[in-house]
């Protein structure tokens, strides 16, 4: 039988001078000369660095890896790309999440690899990397590096970002006292990993194995768990059964992947975040996917999984219960998932979860009993919102879900920060706060800032949520009747760039609409006068996103990035 011939052959299967060149730099570290017999070779695609304290324990797991990937016959080469730190990065990480793909993709195409595994962690590293995996096409899986432990401090579990939005307003309300705001700072973050709420990194690590990208675990596993190791030497060895398959991450990422994921994220509560970046992933493999799938398949499926922001409970507590294998079951019980797609551990959804058990129905809640009925991602539209915007309703006040009021507008992050807190802003309960500018062009990057403090003065009378309305993006960590990803955005022109203070702004989320209730006269007259804002930069890196990125509707992806552009590299000159 003729041996498989994988593509790194084209590197160092060559008997004369370029072969030469290719094997000889890599013997400088003492490899062997089977490493070069024609094995797999596996990119290991690491996105560790201090500045991503999310990450910073990805320099051990890759170890593991490596050992999985040994085990199975493959030749491992890390490689590192640029790390998203959600926590430190300014102005927002999302800024860099396409140049992160292209990072990856250009890395992969550019070297000898057969397969890659995409070793992701903090919440952009993970659609940027499976963005950049995507366009290339090869074999690939993914490793996440899990949540922390579960926060403590005086005898309370905490949460990351939730409980940062709840200290936040309680010193505004004169609850807490900023000593105790200091003193929660260690207990919230105890160990190695993401966030450990249904945060944006959990959630897309948990997208990845709804997806079929990931193994089973991958998408709760605590990081300091030694499951955590575990699931990361297998996925060294998974990798190279799928190069020598040749199951490319095409084959997995198919329609029916995407539609699961949209139901996962309804069921387990998951950020908004998702939606943007699945639809950018999507794009990437030329999958048909946009805003208005997120009602079609995640409408009236409940949210079952009780965690923060919406429910009680965090990632240590729902991976003990049963993880994403439970919560599948369930769905696959009332017929929500495609049970016959085929993962990357060469199981059907269906066959992963066939022996899964829910071992804390309060964690993860029967349908019958679920957190909120009607979960998922809502998308309004109206002539606020053309091209529509998302809510989270599993996150948000049941009594503001049908809501008319005063819009209390704010023209730019700055002008936020610079008048939420002023004594005589005219606001009250029922006013909707407005805010322009912060979309993937205005900002740019789209920031997390969509889930703005209350008025402090409000906050002293008791007052805990408002609606909430911008281009914005908000951390999957926050909470509230937060309306986000309004396209088109203000920066370009949307109807957003137009409301002015004291217009009436009415939601009605059961029927998905969001209208500003001025004429469309009126609305001609203001877009006649208005002038579109210049770019924040005018040179370098946020100048080139600024003219390429898209809408979020279509993910905020870069128009130029769409599409498979395959793994075929020119002969070199060598």
């Amino acid at each position: 039988m003729n041996k498989k011939t994988f593509r790194s052959s084209k590197w160092f299967g060559p008997k004369d001078k370029d072969g030469f060149l290719k094997r000889s730099w890599l013997r400088n570290r003492g490899v062997p000369d089977e490493y070069f017999d024609g094995r797999p070779v596996i990119g290991i695609c690491n996105t560790y660095s201090e500045l991503t304290p999310c990450n910073a324990h990805f320099r051990d797991l890759a170890e593991r890896v490596k050992r999985g990937v040994y085990e199975a016959g493959g030749y491992p080469l890390e490689f590192p790309v640029m790390s998203l730190g959600e926590s430190v990065m300014k102005p927002s990480p999302m800024l860099f999440r396409n140049l992160v793909s292209m990072d990856v993709e250009e890395s992969i195409r550019a070297n000898p690899i057969d397969g890659v595994v995409l070793m992701v962690g903090c919440d952009k590293t993970t659609p940027a990397l499976v963005m950049g995996a995507a366009s290339v096409d090869l074999p690939s899986i993914v490793v996440s590096g899990g949540p922390m432990l579960n926060g403590r401090f005086k005898g309370r579990t905490l949460g990351s970002g939730t409980d940062v939005w709840r200290f936040g307003e309680d010193v505004k309300a004169g609850r807490m006292s900023t000593d105790d705001l200091f003193a929660a700072e260690s207990g919230m973050h105890r160990s190695a990993g993401s966030c450990m709420t249904m945060g944006t990194a959990s959630s897309m690590a948990c997208m990845v194995e709804a997806m079929g990208l990931a193994l089973p675990g991958n998408g709760s596993a605590p990081a300091p768990d030694a499951e955590r190791n575990m699931i990361a030497q297998m996925a060294g060895r998974r990798i190279v059964d799928l190069v020598k398959e040749d199951v490319k991450i095409s084959r997995i990422l198919t329609r029916e992947a995407f539609e699961n994921a949209i139901r996962t994220t309804a069921a387990i509560g998951g950020s908004t975040n998702a939606v943007i970046h699945l639809i950018a992933i999507a794009r990437r493999l030329g999958v048909p996917l946009d805003l208005s799938d997120w009602d079609k398949f995640g409408r009236d499926i409940p949210t079952v999984v009780n965690l923060m922001p919406a429910g009680e409970y965090l990632m240590e507590d729902f991976h003990y219960a049963g993880g994403l294998q439970a919560v599948n079951k369930a769905l696959l019980a009332r017929e929500l998932l495609h049970g016959d797609h085929v993962t990357v551990n060469g199981r059907t959804v269906t066959g992963n979860c066939a022996e899964a058990e829910n071992y804390n129905e309060d964690v993860i809640r029967p349908m019958d009993k679920a957190l909120t009925d009607d979960g998922g991602i809502a998308v309004l539209r109206g002539n606020l919102a053309p091209d529509g915007c998302v809510l989270k309703p599993s996150a948000a006040s049941p009594d503001l879900m049908k809501h008319k009021g005063k819009a209390v507008v704010f023209e730019s992050i700055e002008d936020y920060h610079d008048r939420i807190d002023a004594p005589d802003l005219d606001v009250d309960k029922n006013s909707i706060l407005v805010l322009k500018g912060c979309g993937p062009k205005g900002y740019p990057g789209m920031p997390e800032v969509g889930n703005m403090s209350l008025p402090a003065k409000l906050l002293k009378e008791g007052v805990v949520d408002m609606v909430r309305i911008s281009d914005a993006r908000m951390s999957g960590t926050a909470y509230g009747t937060v309306i986000l990803h309004v396209a088109p955005e203000a920066a370009v022109g949307g109807p957003l760039a137009f409301i002015e203070n004291g217009d009436q702004i009415e939601l009605d989320v059961d029927a998905r609409k969001l209208d500003l209730l001025v004429s469309d006269e009126e609305l001609d007259r203001r877009r006649a006068a208005w002038t579109p804002p210049p770019p924040r930069m005018e040179t370098g890196y946020q100048r080139l996103y600024h003219d390429h990125v898209e809408q979020a509707d279509k993910g905020a992806d870069w128009g130029i990035l769409s599409g498979v552009r395959g793994s075929e590299v020119p002969r070199d000159s060598h």
